[in-house]
Parts: C-alpha cells; sequence; structure tokens
C-alpha cells in the first residue's frame, strides 16, 4: 500500500510523519483504520529516508570520482 502511494504521489511523500499521515488519509479516504494509516505513514517516512540516504551517497559518489579543479 505504501509504495504504491510512494509511485502514485512521488512529490507529495516526504520525511515528516505528520504531512504522510495526512497524504495517507487523504488517498485512503477513510477506508482503513487510524492504526494501519499511521503504520503506512511510519512505512512511507522510512522508504523516503532510504530514498534520500540512496541519493547523498550516489552524489558523495560522483564527488569523489570528479577530479578537483583548483579555484583561481
Amino acid at each position: 500500500m505504501a509504495k504504491e502511494i510512494k509511485e502514485l504521489y512521488p512529490d507529495r511523500v516526504s520525511a515528516v510523519f505528520e504531512e504522510n499521515k495526512k497524504l495517507v488519509r487523504e488517498v485512503l479516504e477513510g477506508r482503513f483504520s487510524k492504526k494501519l494509516s499511521n503504520k503506512v505513514a511510519g512505512y512511507l517516512v522510512n522508504l523516503k529516508k532510504l530514498e534520500l540516504k540512496k541519493l547523498k551517497a550516489e552524489e558523495g559518489a560522483e564527488a569523489a570520482t570528479e577530479p578537483s579543479t583548483p579555484e583561481p
């Protein structure tokens, strides 16, 4: 469920639980319990943090492979 929401609304998923909770409640429209909605929102936070960590690692790897040019 969380992965589907992340695929459908990638720009709205964030690393902040409260924002994801609002998104999940909008998308699921009360079809599931509050407890399940909160679990999905928490999982979205974890997915987003992993994504950000992966992007940061890739940027670090790119920076390490680029030759440094001296500043004038």
